[in-house]
């Protein structure tokens, strides 16, 4: 993209006059003042002809023989359009549709245009807080994926998962949609309800989840003693100040005895780069190489760890399909450069670097410019960081969001009972099958369920039994967490050497 200013020339003149007689007469000049005279009026003449074309029914773009070639058969569009378009058009938004043509050109998903309300909402989510759902999302073949929910959102509090497809958003398809243009959609104004329609895996019937928008606060660091001695800390997202959230956690950890560390990048769909490096180099010894960066020529720079390694604590990194992009970099560098064992699933695979260029009318080009490479130049884009423990959630972690608005009772037929049936069995309420039909076990199940919760018996799952149900189903997979027991068992055997 090639932004021209016009540039407007000011030009003074003070003309002395001359009375001529109507006799001719030969006017004798020396050669400076005449060449002067001559060069003046030249001057004066260009002049003119630039006002002339600004202001007046010439065409808006002039293509000369000096100017870019390239560039000859977008100003005779741009010319057209502008002249014979049956209606008035904004030329401003010719020319935004002109940049986001040439982005989406690269069929690169990390590369976007944004207009000023959504290069807004692009800088917000990396500096303060923001209203809106929270989570993190992205462009995939024409499709709008969640990437992540981030830690404590009413977008994980919901049940929505990486790799969930977001179809419509109150009723609006987001196919061919980019992800800004998505987020316009998706956030709104805390109290808010906004409802998406949410495609799963394998499961062809698409769920409606609506969902109340929240302030998301950007803290991005949660820290807690576990058993032994060994601290847990989950890093959501790479935010402006996300390296000193994790120093003051691990200083406070420290003080109450904390001999290993459990790292959690699960879920974490990356943020900054500067942060990632920050963070990354409190692990990796000074020197040692966190990431590599490859440019289109091929040519690579390595990025080592700018200081001494300051953590001596024994450490574990989790990841899983949610870690993305600046997490990658994390796990990768202490990985390959410290020798940190990764417990969990692969990772999302985005090993690619993006810059944002802004523009004076507060719109903004995102694009991809180099890619990076791990310590040992593998490049992960695609593919993945392959843990050296494979671990599995239990299978209820990715039961489907129930909707609490909708009555689940006696007789009926779906998929959502299909779904309230499997969390009941995983809750151990006794059901002989999970068929999706609604019977007289399950209705017995369910007023089992609601007198253990202390919530009227009505056999029917909605509203508050429903959302019980959920909170239930969470509280049981944080204590059987399957990831994070085999990375304290991988943790324990490190504290022993």
């Amino acid at each position: 993209m090639k932004v021209v200013k016009g540039l407007s020339n000011e030009v003074n003149n003070d003309e002395e006059k001359q009375e001529v007689k109507d006799k001719p007469k030969l006017i004798k000049m020396k050669l400076f003042p005449f060449i002067m005279l001559v060069f003046i009026l030249v001057f004066v003449t260009a002049g003119i002809t630039t006002l002339a074309l600004s202001f007046g029914d010439e065409k808006a773009v002039n293509v000369g023989t000096n100017e870019r070639s390239e560039f000859s058969k977008l100003y005779k569009a741009y010319d057209s359009l502008n002249e014979n378009y049956f209606q008035e058009i904004d030329s401003g938004e010719l020319i935004n549709g002109a940049i986001n043509g040439m982005l989406d050109s690269l069929d690169d998903p990390y590369s976007d245009y944004m207009n000023e309300d959504e290069a807004a909402n692009f800088h917000q989510s990396i500096s303060s807080s923001f209203e809106g759902i929270g989570a993190e999302i992205t462009e995939q073949d024409g499709q709008i994926v969640i990437v992540s929910p981030l830690k404590g959102s009413p977008a994980e509090d919901a049940g929505l998962q990486p790799n969930d497809q977001i179809v419509s958003v109150d009723g609006k398809s987001l196919q061919g949609m980019s992800s800004s243009e998505a987020v316009l959609l998706i956030r709104g104004e805390k109290g808010s309800k906004v409802e998406l329609e949410i495609g799963r895996g394998g499961n062809n019937e698409p769920m409606n989840v609506t969902i109340t928008r929240d302030t998301i606060p950007l803290e991005t660091v949660y820290g807690e003693m576990l058993e032994d001695d060994i601290a847990k800390v989950q890093i959501t997202s790479f935010s402006e100040n996300t390296a000193q959230e994790l120093v003051d956690v691990l200083s406070d950890l420290e003080e109450k005895g904390m001999k290993g560390l459990v790292l959690d990048l699960r879920q974490n769909p990356g943020g900054l780069l500067d942060q990632a490096i920050e963070i990354s180099s409190l692990f990796v010894p000074e020197g040692e190489i966190l990431f590599q960066i490859e440019d289109r020529n091929g040519n690579r720079e390595a990025v080592q760890a700018p200081n001494g390694k300051q953590m001596e604590t024994p450490l574990v990194v989790v990841i899983d399909e949610g870690s993305a992009s600046a997490s990658e970099i994390l796990a990768a560098a202490v990985h390959e450069s410290a020798d940190v064992s990764l417990v969990g699933k692969k990772s999302f695979g985005k090993g690619t670097v993006q810059r944002a260029q802004d523009f004076t009318d507060g719109s903004n080009m995102k694009f991809t410019t180099e890619k990076w490479l791990t310590p040992d130049a593998n490049w992960i884009h695609e593919k993945g960081i392959e843990p050296d423990y494979e671990v599995s959630l239990p299978e209820y972690a990715s039961l489907p969001y129930i909707n609490p608005e909708k009555p689940l009772k006696k007789s009926e037929s779906s998929s959502q009972i299909k779904a309230a049936q499997q969390m009941l069995e995983a809750l151990e309420y006794e059901l002989d099958k999970n068929d999706g039909f609604f019977d007289e076990e399950t209705e017995a199940a369910v007023k089992a369920f609601q007198k253990d919760n202390k919530l009227e018996e009505t056999g029917v799952i909605q509203g508050e039994t429903t959302v019980k149900l959920m909170e239930a189903l969470r509280e049981k997979l944080l204590e059987n967490d399957t990831q994070i027991k085999k990375a304290i068992e991988v943790l324990k055997e490190e504290m022993k050497k």
